[in-house]
């Protein structure tokens, strides 16, 4: 039985993995529905997921990809008047467009009006839309519909049918040079740009090299940093006057419940390992509460970043002093009688319990601090990774001082240096409640955090933190007596130094210790930073063919002349200096337009997951090239390739984080060479 779950639960993970960057946010089923004398209408119904936006009709050409109707075969049909959008559609002005766009939230519906012609008809037709969510777009894609049929006809439509001539037309399709991945099953088209066997080895798929980089750099960077964040909360929190002085008493209890001191240390290790399980659990229950998909939405939702915003805000008010955060004395007290009416195991848990309610007032600015910033990284796994770390360290201490009793007389007493922790966290808090506030800040345009107001605050919040570390700053709490100490003014030199190296970045200086914090440079009135990224080609085979003549690595960018966020990655990103160098100097950048709508010079016939479908622009050539590649659909998307299309890294996609884009170019070029 247990190698059976086990195997269903491998199972789901790897269907899971197989699929993580094939988006399908937007799901169709489509309908013919009679409406009077010899017309009917033809339907698109769409449920869009939560957080993407279906784009309407008519938005123009220099907008994001518009829904449109189109015909590859019509026999005994006309249509009548243009596609129709039906439904709750929402009209919001947009920034980066400089235009207002039109599209359908949750669902929306398509209508396009026919006339019967003939007795006998038959069509081949199909709709194309955009989507976008906060960090990705589609490339435009496709909802067929083919019917055949009979119907019976009105003498008028009859009397049209003798005078009427309509013409059959099927698109001429090419045979291109293909090779195909037993594996996948797929077929790839290549250009006549390049020798034929070139091509096929170029559009060779990697999606399984990808994804071993990826799960590679996932796997060990992403859930171990959370993790070591979440062990730097759990020893801060030790070091608050609600926990510190809870640890000698504790220790000294268990020793002198028990005489024999083996027993008193593996009550101690019990006592602390619960502790590591009640965190742990709170993290999990944060997980079933907002789930998998909600933990992403968590990221760039404006109304969740606002409510973290102002908790963090909250938060650390409480730690400068203006109130206490506390939880009824009712459920400690009722825990605490509970523990003493138990015996074993229950009652040293309810006692870990207890210390949780007690302490709360100090540890769950941290603990809220914690979950914020780890559920909005998309993680599932992530809450309940930080609140491991987090429990590790507020059990070390008391499993440790149990072991070495002696160790209590050397531990220092609680004071005024408490305080001054707290109020330390509440500066940290207050300037990560900003990042928040920036990510709801961009995701309505409303621009009253731009780059250079988020840094000018910043440069005040850590400025006052180092006057307050020197003693220029005081708090209610504070001992009027207390005077500063050494590592206090070490601590104070640092937070005044980082507020004047953030000074530069008012005039555009690109501040990379920040950057993964403060807002886009694209959203800076003046900058003086000038860095010009531009693709050296449009065609992947070109480029490639390029870059093996230049002995050079390829930067492969799936993009959209319609894609948000692929200007606000070439705005913030693209635009610093060091990017701009490395993209300039020792890559081939190749942009690839998934919407480009110029037609081929033959439409081309492919088969792809069992079936087959015409490629009619550049846009289509691309999108396709993405699917079968690197088997990913949304832009923007990176990739880094060497002269023969294998990977040299794993993939990027919308991440304003400039410090690991280079990290993620060097180690692309460290690769190759």
């Amino acid at each position: 039985m247990k190698k059976l779950l086990f195997l269903i639960v491998l199972f789901v993970a790897l269907a899971t993995a197989a699929t993580a960057q094939m988006a399908e946010p937007v799901h169709f089923t489509t309908a013919m529905k009679a409406t009077h004398g010899d017309e009917a209408e033809i339907i698109f119904s769409a449920k869009i997921d939560r957080g993407w936006h279906l784009y309407s009709t008519d938005l123009g050409n220099n907008g994001p990809i518009s829904a449109s109707f189109h015909v590859n075969r019509m026999d005994g049909i006309k249509t009548v008047g243009k596609l129709i959008p039906r439904g709750k559609v929402v009209t919001q002005y947009d920034e980066m467009f400089g235009m207002k766009l039109r599209f359908f939230e949750n669902q929306g519906t398509f209508v396009q009006k026919i006339r019967f012609t003939k007795p006998t008809y038959a069509i081949d037709c199909y709709l194309e839309y955009g989507a976008c969510n906060n960090e990705n777009c589609l490339p435009p894609t496709q909802v067929s519909f083919v019917k055949r049929g009979t119907v019976k006809l009105s003498q008028a439509a009859k009397a049209g049918e003798s005078n009427e001539k309509q013409t059959d037309s099927e698109p001429a399709t090419a045979a291109l040079p293909a090779a195909t991945d037993s594996a996948a099953g797929t077929t790839k088209a290549g250009l006549a740009a390049v020798d034929a066997a070139d091509s096929k080895a170029l559009w060779k798929p990697v999606v399984r090299e990808l994804r071993a980089f990826d799960n590679k750099r996932q796997g060990n960077s992403s859930l171990f940093y959370i993790f070591a964040a979440g062990l730097a909360g759990g020893f801060l929190a030790l070091l608050t006057p609600c926990v510190w002085p809870i640890i000698p008493m504790t220790v000294s209890f268990f020793l002198k419940r028990n005489k024999e001191r083996s027993k008193a240390i593996k009550e101690a290790m019990a006592y602390g390992i619960s502790i590591v399980v009640i965190y742990v659990l709170l993290g999990l229950v944060v997980t079933m509460l907002f789930g998998a998909s909600a933990l992403n939405a968590l990221s760039t939702n404006a109304l969740f970043n606002i409510f973290f915003c102002l908790l963090l805000v909250v938060f650390a008010a409480s730690f400068f002093g203006a109130f206490e955060l506390t939880l009824p004395s009712s459920w400690s007290n009722k825990i605490d009688q509970k523990s003493e009416n138990t015996s074993g195991m229950l009652s040293i848990f309810l006692m870990a319990f207890t210390l949780t309610l007690v302490s709360f007032s100090c540890t769950g600015p941290i603990i809220g601090f914690l979950l914020v910033a780890v559920s909005t990284q998309g993680s599932v796994l992530a809450p309940t990774v930080g609140m491991l770390g987090f429990a590790i360290a507020l059990a070390i201490p008391f499993s440790l001082f149990a072991m070495f009793p002696s160790l209590l007389k050397s531990v220092p007493k609680s004071g005024g240096w408490m305080n001054v922790i707290k109020v330390v966290l509440g500066f940290i808090e207050l300037a990560f409640a900003l990042k928040f506030l920036s990510v709801a800040d961009l995701a309505y345009g409303w621009h009253i955090l731009d780059r250079e107001v988020f840094i000018s605050l910043w440069i005040v919040i850590f400025g006052l933190l180092g006057s307050y570390l020197l003693g220029w700053l005081k708090f209610p709490h504070d001992d009027p007596d207390h005077s500063t100490n050494v590592p206090q003014f070490f601590v104070g030199i640092i937070s005044l130094a980082f507020a004047v190296y953030m000074v530069p970045g008012l005039w555009g200086a690109p501040l990379k210790a920040i950057s993964a914090f403060a807002p886009p440079m694209n959203t800076q009135d003046f900058n003086l930073q000038k860095s010009a990224v531009e693709p050296q080609f449009t065609d992947y085979d070109e480029g490639m063919a390029a870059a093996a003549r230049q002995g050079k690595p390829v930067m492969v960018d799936f993009t959209g002349f319609g894609c948000v966020n692929c200007r606000k990655m070439e705005a913030a990103v693209w635009t610093d200096a060091e990017v701009a160098g490395i993209l300039n100097n020792d890559y081939v950048l190749i942009s690839l337009y998934v919407d480009d709508k110029t037609p081929l010079k033959e439409p081309v016939l492919v088969t792809e997951n069992g079936q087959q479908r015409t490629l009619r622009t550049v846009g289509d050539k691309w999108s396709y090239l993405q699917r079968t590649k690197v088997g990913a659909n949304t832009q923007p998307f990176y990739v880094l390739l060497d002269n023969k299309g294998m990977p040299l890294n794993g993939s990027r996609s919308y991440d304003e984080d400039i410090a690991q884009f280079v990290d993620f170019l060097k180690m692309g070029l460290k690769n190759y060479k």
